[in-house]
């Protein structure tokens, strides 16, 4: 018998003073069981940092071939693809050719440091490719914020974020490994 993916609400309030986004999103995560809360907020982090009314989640882990969010235009056209995690480099190479902006938000401390120096060199050569990590102490404390419902507030400016959930507040840097 297959296990379930659990479900969680966010409600997740951004003000983007970078991009001049400034919305309530009503999101429904999908978690996979094997997918950890971390990663799961990793994506939540991904979707404010990129938050558009047309940005979707994927269908997830058990889905190949799949973004872990999707930005399609009008005609379908996939304008930003995002992945989160170490993903294999052909794949990488893969949505690179399939859309227009791709962006991978790395996480994990060592295992995605050891990724990046064996993907470096590869990844570089895409024009339309933008690799962020996020350090492993926020990726940590962002899991901590993880409830099956959550309201969540993410405020960026100038390159900072600051993420709130619970009386808690995460201030941090996300600057590319790759612009």
């Amino acid at each position: 018998m297959a296990l379930k993916a659990t479900i969680f609400k966010a409600e997740l309030q951004v003000s983007d003073l970078d991009r001049g986004h400034f919305a309530t999103h009503a999101l429904t995560l999908a978690r996979h069981p094997s997918e950890t809360d971390e990663r799961m907020m990793v994506r939540l982090l991904a979707f404010a940092l990129n938050a558009d009314e047309a940005l979707e989640f994927g269908r997830g882990l058990s889905a190949e071939d799949e973004p872990d969010l999707v930005l399609r235009d009008l005609t379908g056209a996939i304008q930003l693809w995002i992945e989160v995690g170490l993903p294999d480099e052909r794949e990488v190479r893969k949505a690179s050719g399939r859309a227009r902006r791709v962006k991978v938000y790395t996480y994990g401390g060592r295992s995605a440091d050891l990724w990046w120096a064996q993907n470096a060199a590869a990844l570089a050569r895409l024009p339309n490719l933008t690799v962020v990590d996020v350090p492993d102490e926020v990726a940590t404390a962002m899991e901590a914020l993880a409830e099956r419902t959550m309201r969540l507030d993410c405020t960026i400016q100038e390159g900072q974020v600051w993420l709130s959930g619970e009386g808690e507040t995460i201030h941090f840097e996300l600057p590319p490994r790759l612009p």
